[in-house]
């Protein structure tokens, strides 16, 4: 241990006692010391000042600990240090520390890393952390030595902590240049430690595997590039550490040891980055790790069962070592889940499980019992049960299910038949404890239940095939049935998951059954049952509503209707959202009684919007409820007149209203246009148009300025569609309303408006553009100049491509006279651009490839391919981005990055144009073989879709290079289509009056490059040469048909 004999100083006295008044209980005394202290900081000497008291080992400790921990629960040295140490660090302030002071700094912090104290200790190592981001190991070069000195020093156990404990913060931030030097001579030190627990205490040993973790980690990070390198690095280590890990997870796990559970957790974590980055490396010593591996899976359960789920023993939940490390026993259990997860999901090492497959997946499933402290969270609150449930939470129930479901996937039916035996095993289980009068029975059959729900896709999966069918449904059925006459008091979990998995598996369950829970269902929600039970209710309704025959169900929707109705007074929080969403379903199951619960449900969901207007997402669901009343028949009328004069005061009078209820109420009045009858349009615009415009026009409005930018535009492009040419004649002064429209879209382009509020104005501007031709026409240039202003300010790409939109249909409004558009976009100037066609070019073709949304595909591709084929002469003028240049090898960390900003080629205009078209065909070639993949996304297209494209490829035939022919990219094209504009219904409903919405993509371009082929030969044949392999092949494939 380092001596010091540090004179304490008239300036030393003085910091002091400030510091010792920080600790005073007056006030007064306490901000002045503050302020005190902040305005030394301004001057040269504080650092080494404040390091000089923290290694000053004669001080009382609360002084020097209060050196450490002032400020906002951070370290004051190294809140210094971030402020003052570099110029180039964000949060920098003016005055910088002196070379001469950072070295005094540096050396009393490193003399003082083997204080004996932990929490100084950590504090200085954080410090010594702090500074070597900056100066190691250009300015520090002493610092690595200094460590490993303290290290290999076995009588001072003091250092050997504050050296572990500075190399595990410093080894998170290690890149490629640092670490292949610092493994070989780091590694033997660390090994010493992990392999002396006589020596080394359980702390210092998980130090020192964080420390390897970290360096692993970084390895795996550098194997894609350096992989000689690394694995000459690697192949010496793998045995003597697994021999260690071995060791390490030999011992049976102990109870209520939460240090145990730490350096477990770092071994997992070791051999978790082993695995997924050196599987081959490790393969052949992998099986010292199976048994060890084993007991540890095998003695966890024990302990977890009891300081867990039976809560007997304490798990240690959210307790922290002195580091900010968690030491729960669930953490622990969580890693070990993810460490197998990894195992399961290697293609090299899932065979070492595999004739142990059925007991791993039955023991599994007993880590997913509900344990004590959820049964107590839960019961008390069911706003967490519901997030618990729906967030997929941190925790074992979810990592055992991940770990289930990877079983399944590379396990295959083998995985399935397992699962299935291991639930069997644990339901009779359950039975004979339920027999023997156990009050803990319950959880094992819901763990099961849960555990089956989690897998219920790939369960229905196998069941559609004879060849794996494993009769799950049966099994469910069974246990269902086993608890129908349970009291829902005593067991409200179960019921709960009960009702869920029926839910889950109703294609496979009885209709006698389903009936049965249905009925529950609704009743449970009428009943006063614990709220788990009409959770679990609510989550089967939502479910079960939609597939359930209307005339089973339409006798009690009245009842249900009510039920809901009351049950929204009670929700709050996470069960409004499930509330709402169960609403939703049963109005769409009831569409024939829509006329008498309209005045039922929409003044319950009307308070409860305006009630939680501050809450965004119940808010949205709110909505979407009286959305689907207002289109159930003959409800939009009534509930429009409903929610009119609720909405006219508020905005009637915005600068009154609390936050958020002008722009909710701006959302609802877009809802209730959408799809809305003329009449009913008519009636909504003269109750709110002119209120929703003139809000829009008070330009020195913060609300206009902000959310409400968005809601507002996307509300008057509703009123254009959904009134087209009479939205001008309702007024009774056509010029005026069409002189403010304009004044609307001039404000919403405004260059200096914050880009969020702009946000949507492309879609709005379209919309003038569609219905409103004529009137628009004269004002064309005016609109193109304001679009390039606001295109140039925009800070949300977004934005920007929202729009390239409108200029992409502008083109396509000019042809066949295309070249006219340009010779006007010419003659506008652009800020820094030779004028608006080289600027929106040089913009366009960046964007594209980002560009979202069939319908907006579409037209902007297109447009592309009007504009090549205009043959205008400015087109050959223009140069813009290219391709990006490779980077040199290594690994890109942020340094280098600043250093080396990215490189792009400069290309033609015509031949990224023609390369942009060739790449959209490329994208649906893609598509075309993603078909054929059982896991493609394209197996979410409607079946009927699907057979079509089948049908189509078969019989169109495929070439006989296995490309897919012309006739099926047509198809793959409407299905795409139809896909993406359901994922975009609200779009689509602003789009759909567009012509160009009928374009299919796949003809249009195939059309487009024989054509141009032919009648540019010479400049199709010079483009063609700079595309890439797949654009020409892409392009030749059409060309050929």
């Amino acid at each position: 241990m380092a001596n010091f004999n540090i004179v304490v100083d008239e300036d030393q006295q003085w910091l002091l006692n400030c510091l010792s008044a920080t600790l005073d209980p007056n006030h007064e005394v306490r901000s002045f010391a503050e302020a005190s202290l902040n305005q030394a900081s301004l001057q040269p000497g504080f650092g080494s000042a404040l390091s000089k008291v923290a290694a000053n080992r004669e001080l009382p400790l609360g002084l020097r600990q209060i050196s450490f921990f002032y400020y906002y629960a951070a370290v004051l040295l190294k809140q210094f240090i971030k402020k003052h140490w570099h110029e180039a660090e964000e949060a920098f302030e003016h005055p910088a520390v002196s070379s001469d002071e950072k070295a005094v700094v540096r050396r009393l912090l490193l003399l003082s890393l083997d204080d004996s104290h932990r929490k100084i200790c950590t504090a200085i190592s954080m410090a010594v952390a702090s500074i070597a981001v900056y100066d190691w190991p250009e300015v520090w070069p002493d610092l690595l030595p200094y460590l490993m000195k303290l290290i290999n020093d076995q009588t001072n156990m003091n250092g050997v902590h504050g050296a572990l404990r500075c190399l595990a913060l410093l080894s998170v931030d290690l890149d490629d240049t640092v670490v292949p030097t610092l493994v070989p001579a780091l590694f033997p030190c660390l090994l010493k430690i992990v392999s002396s627990p006589e020596m080394y205490d359980k702390y210092l040993r998980t130090k020192a595997l964080s420390i390897v973790y970290s360096c692993i980690s970084m390895l795996g990070v550098m194997s894609g590039v350096y992989k000689t390198e690394t694995s000459a690095l690697i192949v010496p280590m793998v045995k003597p550490w697994m021999d260690q890990f071995s060791k390490i997870l030999n011992q049976p796990l102990q109870s209520e040891d939460p240090d145990d559970w730490s350096i477990r957790t770092e071994v997992l974590k070791c051999l978790n980055q082993f695995v997924q980055n050196f599987p081959s490396l490790i393969e052949s010593e992998f099986m010292i790790i199976v048994g060890p591996l084993w007991q540890t899976f095998m003695t966890s359960l024990g302990v977890y069962v009891q300081s867990s789920i039976e809560g007997t023993e304490d798990p240690f939940d959210g307790r922290y070592d002195s580091d900010g490390a968690e030491k729960s026993l669930d953490s622990f259990v969580v890693q070990l889940f993810e460490f197998l997860l990894t195992i399961v999901g290697s293609a090299k090492l899932v065979k070492v499980i595999m004739n142990n497959v059925e007991e791993l997946t039955y023991y599994t499933i007993a880590f997913l019992q509900i344990t004590e402290q959820q049964v107590h969270t839960w019961s008390m609150d069911a706003n967490q049960f519901v997030a618990d449930e729906d967030d997929v939470t941190y925790s074992c129930r979810v990592s055992g299910a991940l770990l289930l479901e990877e079983v399944v996937n590379s396990c295959g039916t083998e995985g399935i038949r397992a699962i299935i035996e291991a639930a069997k095993k644990r339901f009779s289980e359950s039975q004979r404890e339920k027999d023997a009068g156990s009050p803990i029975w319950w959880r094992i059959r819901e763990a099961t239940l849960f555990a089956l729900a989690s897998l219920s896709e790939q369960l229905l999966e196998a069941e559609d095939s004879e060849l794996t069918r494993v009769g799950s449904g049966n099994l469910l059925e069974q246990i269902i049935t086993e608890d129908i006459g349970l009291d829902v008091h005593q067991y409200p979990f179960l019921y709960s998951r009960i009702f869920s998995s029926v839910a889950k598996f109703s294609s496979v369950i009885s209709h006698g059954v389903l009936e049965h829970f249905l009925y529950a269902a609704i009743k449970a929600i009428s009943m006063d049952v614990p709220p788990p039970v009409k959770v679990g209710a609510c989550r089967a309704l939502s479910e079960l509503l939609p597939e359930t025959n209307k005339v089973i169900i339409h006798p009690h929707l009245m009842s249900l209707f009510q039920s809901l109705s009351d049950l929204l007074n009670q929700a709050s929080d996470e069960t409004l959202h499930l509330v709402l969403e169960t609403l939703q379903e049963a109005i769409k199951a009831g569409y024939e009684l829509s006329a008498s619960i309209e005045p039922i449900i929409s003044p319950v969901v009307l308070n409860m919007w305006a009630s939680h207007i501050s809450d965004p997402f119940i808010c949205i669901d709110a909505i979407e409820v009286m959305e689907t009343l207002k289109n159930a028949p003959g409800c939009i009328r009534p509930l429009v007149s409903r929610v009119l004069p609720y909405i006219w005061p508020v905005l009637n009078k915005p600068q009154q209203q609390p936050d958020g209820l002008v722009a909710g109420s701006v959302d609802l009045v877009t809802m209730l246009l959408k799809n809305a009858p003329v009449d009913v349009v008519k009636t909504i615009y003269d109750a709110c148009f002119d209120t929703v415009i003139r809000i829009v026009l008070q330009s020195d409005d913060h609300i206009c300025c902000d959310d409400f930018g968005q809601n507002a535009t996307e509300c008057l492009a509703a009123f254009v569609s959904g009134g087209r040419q009479d939205v001008l004649a309702w007024s009774g002064d056509l010029e005026n309303t069409m002189r403010r429209l304009l004044d609307a879209a001039s404000r919403l382009l405004d260059p200096d408006l914050d880009s969020s509020g702009s946000l949507f104005v492309g879609s709005y501007i379209l919309q003038l553009i569609l219905h409103l031709p004529s009137q628009m026409a004269p004002h064309i240039r005016d609109l193109v100049a304001a679009l390039i202003r606001r295109m140039q300010s925009a800070q949300i790409a977004g934005l920007r491509s929202s729009l390239l939109l409108i200029f992409a249909r502008l083109v396509h409004l000019s042809a066949p006279k295309v070249e006219q558009f340009i010779d006007l976009l010419v003659t506008i100037p652009a800020e820094g651009y030779d004028n608006s066609f080289v600027y929106l070019m040089s913009e366009w073709t960046q964007q594209q490839g980002e560009i979202q949304g069939a319908y907006q595909i579409k037209v902007t591709t297109t447009a592309l391919a009007l504009l090549l084929s205009s043959r205008h002469a400015e087109l050959a003028k223009i140069n813009v981005q290219g391709y990006l240049f490779q980077s040199a090898a290594g690994i890109t960390t942020r340094s280098k990055a600043k250093l080396t900003p990215d490189q792009w080629t400069v290309v033609p205009l015509p031949a990224k144009i023609m390369a942009l078209l060739a790449d959209a065909l490329v994208e649906i070639q893609e598509q075309v073989v993603a078909g054929d993949n059982e896991d493609s996304d394209w197996e979410e297209v409607e079946a009927d879709d699907v057979e079509l494209d089948k049908d189509l490829m078969y019989s169109a035939g495929v070439t006989s290079s296995g490309r897919p022919s012309h006739q099926h990219l047509e198809a793959i094209a409407k299905a795409f289509n139809k896909e993406e504009e359901e994922d975009r219904y609200e779009d689509d409903q602003l789009t759909v009056a567009d012509p160009l919405n009928q374009i299919n993509l796949a003809n249009y371009l195939a059309e487009f490059f024989v054509n141009f082929s032919q009648s540019e030969r010479q400049m199709f044949d010079h483009i063609f040469q700079s595309l890439t392999q797949d654009q020409r092949n892409a392009i030749q494939m059409v060309r050929a048909q």
